[in-house]
This record gives C-alpha cells, structure tokens and sequence, in this order.
C-alpha cells in the first residue's frame, strides 16, 4: 500500500513540477509585457508632446522612414490596447496556474499524510 501511494505522490509531484515550470514561463511573459507597456507608454507620452508639424520617423530595418504624427500615435495607441489585451490573457492564465499549482501541492501534501499514516500502520503491526 506504501508503494502505491509513493507512486502517486510522485506522480503528482511531476505535475507539480511542470505547473511551476508553466507558471515561472508565464511570470517572465507577464514581465515582458510589463516592459513593453512601459516602453510605448513613454513613446505615447513623447508624441503627445509633439506639435503637429514635427517630423516623425519610423525605424524600419536600417532605414528611417517618414510617418505623419497622427498614424504614428494611432500605431502606438493600438500596440498600447493589444498589450493591455495580452496582459488580461497573462494575468488569467497565472491566476489558473497558481490554482493548478495549489492543488497539486494539496494533493502531494495528502499523499505524504497518507504514507506516513501507512508507515506507522507497518510499524505497529511488526
């Protein structure tokens, strides 16, 4: 009966294991967005600055290229709306990881009460 309930709490140890690995995967994902938010919020904030018949380039591969004002903040307000989409996503997947993780860690947690129930049963009997 040890034995079985060793192989299930490794079981459920490995997917413990995965769930924190899928989790740390989405918090460095979460980060990335954080920084990119941050990044186009300031581009956001240069170009509210800017009057109407300033200059704007786009950097495309080596070259620069001219971009009226108005695309260039519509460019920035849509990257600004898809990041704060993404980050919604992100932030319900790690909201579905930790739950996951939790209850994985719960069940590790009743299988270990259960071997060592199993154990001491194995003891007094000997």
């Amino acid at each position: 009966m040890a034995e079985e309930i060793q192989k299930q709490m490794q079981s459920e140890f490995e997917n413990f294991k995965a769930m924190q690995k899928e989790y740390v995967r989405l918090v460095m994902q979460r980060q990335q967005l954080d920084a990119q938010m941050n990044e186009n919020t300031a581009v956001k904030k240069e170009l509210d600055l800017m009057k109407d018949d300033a200059d704007v380039f786009k950097l495309i591969g080596p070259v620069l290229i001219k971009q009226e004002l108005d695309e260039a903040k519509q460019n920035v307000s849509k990257r600004l709306d898809y990041i704060n989409g993404e980050l919604k996503r992100i932030d319900d997947l790690i909201s579905s990881a930790e739950l996951k993780r939790e209850g994985h860690k719960q069940k590790i947690e009743k299988f270990q009460k259960q071997l060592q129930e199993a154990k001491a049963k194995m003891l007094n009997m000997a």
